[in-house]
């Protein structure tokens, strides 16, 4: 049997974090996910450059204009605040809560990936909860493109973790976790992501290979993305293999859903396990 050192890995994604009707952010969520935090839960939480830009709106009653880069700098610089803000506000009062910002070249160099591991540790003996986020408003897609190039040419295999799914698999292997919830605004893993009833229950196997093979099966039939501009159902299950390989149970599903009925089977959602 592998041995967990950590119970769950979450992550959030940003528009499960944002109300669209009212296009502000979805403070009942936060409300919700906050609540059930915990020591021994890593978070790692989107939303940064969404709740910038939202905000932003809400005081100048304009959006941003300029450089696309530096829009999203910008945006994402402002809504760490609030991130971090709201979190704070919903998880229960004795526990700490810090905030971990990572790049991808935190997790292609062996020494900082360990002060990773070992900050994450600590912040679970010490009663504290790791919010974790790519920091985007520290490096353009030109300099991240240039630096992973040159990552390539040295080792082959590089993180690139501009997604936070890739980032929460990423943490979830270095730390081994039992579980990986992503949190997304729609259910879990579609066949036709514009077809409800496609709905994927579970991809299970024997063993980490099967279910992998069936991963990849998946992956084939997948078609269609739930909203423009996302990666897709694809890249995240691209991202998943990863922890699959070394037995943690991967699981997909919407962000009004509580961790506990995502792991017990009580909402709808897509299940990646070793029976």
């Amino acid at each position: 049997m592998p041995k967990f050192d950590f119970e769950i890995v979450g992550k959030i994604g940003s528009m499960a974090l944002i109300n669209r009707e009212d296009n502000d952010i979805d403070y009942n969520i936060f409300s919700r996910v906050g609540r059930q935090l915990r020591p021994g839960i890593i978070w790692v939480s989107s939303g940064a450059v969404e709740i910038g830009r939202v905000d932003y709106i809400k005081r100048s009653g304009r959006p941003l204009i300029g450089d696309s880069e530096d829009v999203k700098t910008d945006y994402a610089a402002q809504g760490q605040a609030i991130l971090m803000q709201e979190y704070r506000r919903f998880v229960p009062s004795q526990y700490s809560v810090r905030q971990l910002l990572v790049e991808h070249t935190h997790f292609n160099d062996e020494e900082k990936r360990e002060h990773i591991k070992r900050f994450l540790q600590r912040c679970a003996a010490q009663n504290a909860i790791p919010i974790v986020n790519y920091n985007d408003p520290v490096s353009s897609e030109e300099n991240r493109k240039w630096e992973l190039d040159a990552l390539r040419e040295k080792s082959g295999h590089v993180v690139e973790c501009i997604d936070n799914d890739e980032t929460a698999s990423v943490i979830c292997t270095l730390v081994h976790s039992t579980y990986l919830i992503i949190l997304t605004s729609v259910d879990g893993i579609y066949r036709d992501a514009a077809d409800p009833a496609t709905l994927v229950d579970a991809v299970e196997g024997k063993d980490a290979e099967e279910v992998l093979q069936g991963i990849e099966e998946l992956q084939r039939s997948c078609v269609g993305t739930s909203r423009e501009g996302s990666n897709g159902a694809r890249a995240k299950l691209d991202f998943i293999k990863e922890p699959v390989r070394q037995g943690t149970t991967v699981i997909i599903a919407n962000g009004k859903s509580k961790l506990s009925d995502a792991i017990e089977g009580k909402c709808r959602r897509t299940i990646f396990r070793v029976r």
